[in-house]
């Protein structure tokens, strides 16, 4: 996985289909999550940094954005994008969730100039790239606040009158590396609070969204 990403990551923003199919599933996501202005937010799986934007214009210039991720040649072009925008409040680590304990990444957060904790989290499209992606759920978890916001997309069987398009969403997940039967949102459902239900591309994508409960925070 890591090898197809550092080849991929020059064209990621081009040939991933942001745009005409997985975009929608960004804004949705982000506005479910709802932080707000000041907070911090972890970006997993940031990729090359398609969110933050968005989430820029949620936590604003006085808010931080820690964006995660395995790949270093995708945390290139993330980093590419915050200096050609200029965005001061973003920090960048290399860490693979489903690997790095909790601890030792909050201790690397605090040094690269962030909070402990954080009041939100987000993972588009990536929990399902990810082997263990149940352990990664509870790192994720373990570094929000108590009632913290966090929010899941990730992808799915087209459904209805779109079922036609099912086997070319798998190909497209299987090039990738998304396991499209993960159903990872599943684990949000079940240990958060105010879960918000949402989907967008007759169900390719599937969002939600929560506030994690403090048994999950301990």
């Amino acid at each position: 996985m890591g090898d197809r990403y550092t080849r991929f990551a020059p064209f990621y923003n081009l040939l991933s289909g942001e745009y005409p199919i997985y975009h929608s599933g960004r804004v949705l996501g982000i506005t479910a999550l709802a932080s707000g202005n000041g907070q911090q937010v972890l970006d997993i799986g940031c990729g090359t940094g398609l969110n933050f934007a968005l989430l820029q214009q949620s936590v604003g210039a006085s808010g931080t954005i820690i964006g995660i991720d395995r790949s270093a040649a995708m945390l290139h072009q993330a980093r590419r994008r915050v200096e050609n925008h200029r965005w001061d409040n973003v920090i960048l680590l290399q860490a693979d969730m489903a690997l790095t304990d909790p601890e030792t990444l909050s201790t690397r957060i605090q040094e690269a100039g962030g909070s402990a904790l954080s009041g939100a989290a987000l993972a588009t499209y990536s929990l399902s790239l990810m082997n263990d992606w149940q352990r990664a759920w509870k790192t994720m978890t373990a570094l929000l606040d108590t009632h913290g916001r966090v929010c899941v997309v990730d992808m799915a069987d087209p459904l209805g009158g779109a079922r036609w398009l099912t086997p070319l969403a798998r190909l497209a997940c299987a090039l990738g590396g998304s396991n499209i039967h993960a159903a990872p949102w599943r684990a949000l459902e079940e240990q958060c609070a105010d879960v918000v239900r949402g989907s967008a591309r007759a169900g390719h994508l599937q969002i939600r969204s929560g506030t994690t409960l403090p048994l999950h925070n301990e």
